[in-house]
Parts: structure tokens; C-alpha cells; sequence
């Protein structure tokens, strides 16, 4: 009986034998690598502020000191080049230190896919802006939409499928907020820009902002303008009436500044001086906090002088 011949197989290599086929498919996908700062363009619609206060400074000492420890996060484009999905800080501190090029991971990802990190990733930080917050989260869900909509590619673990939850609720359960607040949030992407920097600044609390955000783009700049003339904010119930008066199609330059020009409870009692009186005392731009602040100044200049003239 003739003996049969030996078949020799080629034996997977290590790291295979320790390793899924999709970890092993997604090490195909990335790979890090020192980029030219040049070729990293920011990501579209970035909802996250990068701006040069202190904590950026402290950032930019220490990859001066340090190099950048924590790769970013970037995707190539179609066209060439790199697309910042995780790392716009690093990057912007990089440029702070006379830096040419920092390490990034170089991974290929769909729009939606990168649209999500991009959010989560900056979710993690101490202090998020609601401005921030509001254009991260319907940036998310609308991703999350997006994916759910289709067989192929989905964010919503298999948990979720079976819970029947629906995109909203698997935000809402990732980042810790009600899916109430989350509808507050998003809502204030529908503010122009100026009332939402108030919200930022804490100048205007979340529940009138949301009731402020239901007006049109153009009610909203007359009510911004009588805020700066008026030096005032809306309370929450004067924001729902202005939000009545607009939806009844009766809201006006008149209305919003009677309204804004109620006496609110524990309110304390105001003298106002119509501003056309003052308008030629002062230059063009000048905020009503200095013109105050000057008012308050001369008055009592005023008073030494008259007091001087009873002695």
C-alpha cells in the first residue's frame, strides 16, 4: 500500500492565533504616522470651541516639554490629505509651539462613523459649553439615525436593538442626560448667534433659551438689540409670552420691548433715561455697562463739587 503524501499547511502567524479576523481586518485600516499640520484640515461644522485661554497654554507647555503624548485621531480625504477627527487641541497647541508635524492615528472611516467619535471624544472633556453640547448632540444623532437606517453598519449595540430603543434614548443613556435635556440642547441650535453666546456666558438660563429659540431668526435679532439697549434679559416667562406673541403672528419691535420692559418680581427699581438723550455723549459702540459706569462716575464728581461750593 503506497504511503500518502505529506501535505504541509502554512501555520498562522502569532499575533493571528491571538487575534478575531475583525481586529485583524481593523489593523489593516490604521496606522500612525508624524503628519505635516499643513495637511490636517479641521473637521466640518467642528461644534467644539479651540481658543488660546489658559488650560491651551498649559497644554501647548507641556508638548513643548513632553512632544504630543496622545496621538490624534485623523481620516485621509479622497482628494488627499487628512481630515482632524480627534485632536483639533493638540493640533492647535502644536501649532503654539512652533511645532511642523505631530503623530496621528490614520484611520478610514465614513462620515458618520467619524462624525460620532469626533462628539464622544470631546464629550470627555471638564467643561463643555451648551453651544457646544447642543450642535454635538443633534450632530451625533443625526448620525446615529443615519447608521440605524441602514442593515450594513449600525452604532446601536445589539442590547439596544432588542430594547427597541430608539436613537434618543441610546444618546441619551451614553452621555448621562435625560432625553428631555437633550431636546433642550438641540434646540438651541436654532438661536442666532448672539443670544446663544448669552447662554454660554450664563447671561441667559437654559428654559428661556429654549423658548427664545421657537422665534424667527429675525425676531431674534430685534430681541438681541433691545437686550443691548435695554441692558436686560428675558425671564423664562416673559421668553414663553414672546414665544405665544411670535406663534399667533403678532410679535414686533414693540412687543418685545414691552415685554422686556416689565417690572419682574423682586425685581429692583430702575431710573432709565431714554438713550437718544445721551446718544451724543458717547461714542459709537459704547455698551450700556459703560455708559452706566460713566453716568455713576460724573454724577459723583458732581456731588464733591456741589458739596465743595457748601462749604
Amino acid at each position: 500500500m503506497a504511503k500518502g503524501r505529506e501535505i504541509k499547511l502554512p501555520l498562522p502567524a502569532a499575533d493571528d492565533l491571538f487575534s478575531t479576523q475583525e481586529e485583524r481586518d481593523e489593523a489593516k485600516r490604521e496606522f500612525i504616522a508624524d503628519i505635516p499640520l499643513t495637511e490636517i484640515s479641521d473637521f466640518p461644522d467642528h461644534p467644539y470651541k479651540v481658543k488660546q485661554d489658559e488650560s491651551m497654554l498649559e497644554l501647548a507647555a507641556s508638548i513643548r516639554e513632553k512632544g504630543v503624548v496622545n496621538p490624534a485621531l485623523v481620516r485621509p480625504k479622497p482628494e488627499g490629505g487628512y481630515e482632524m477627527v480627534a485632536g483639533h487641541r493638540r493640533k492647535f497647541a502644536s501649532e503654539l509651539t512652533g511645532k511642523v508635524v505631530m503623530p496621528c492615528i490614520v484611520r478610514n472611516l465614513t462620515d458618520d462613523e467619524a462624525t460620532i467619535i469626533m462628539v464622544d471624544s470631546n464629550l470627555q472633556r471638564e467643561k463643555v459649553l451648551p453651544s457646544e453640547k447642543a450642535f454635538a448632540y443633534k450632530m451625533k444623532l443625526d448620525a446615529m439615525k443615519r447608521q440605524g437606517q441602514r442593515t450594513d453598519l449600525t452604532c446601536e449595540p445589539l442590547a439596544h436593538k432588542l430594547r427597541g430603543m430608539k436613537s434618543r434614548d441610546v444618546l441619551a443613556e451614553q452621555v448621562g442626560e435625560s432625553k428631555d435635556q437633550i431636546r433642550r440642547y438641540i434646540r438651541l441650535t436654532e438661536l442666532i448667534t448672539p443670544i446663544l453666546d448669552m447662554v454660554d456666558e450664563g447671561k441667559i438660563a437654559m428654559r428661556p433659551a429654549v423658548e427664545l429659540s421657537y422665534l424667527p431668526k429675525e425676531q431674534q435679532q430685534t430681541l438681541f438689540d433691545t437686550m443691548e439697549l435695554e441692558d436686560c434679559t428675558p425671564s423664562h416667562a416673559q421668553a414663553i409670552k414672546m414665544r405665544k406673541f411670535a406663534e399667533a403672528g403678532k410679535l414686533n419691535e414693540e412687543v418685545i420691548l414691552s415685554i422686556m420692559t416689565e417690572e419682574k418680581p423682586n425685581q429692583v427699581e430702575q431710573f432709565k433715561i431714554p438713550k437718544k438723550r445721551i446718544d451724543k455723549y458717547f461714542s459709537p459702540g459704547t455698551t450700556p455697562k459703560q455708559i452706566e459706569d460713566t453716568i455713576i462716575k460724573a454724577l459723583e464728581l458732581y456731588r464733591k463739587r456741589e458739596r465743595g461750593r457748601e462749604r
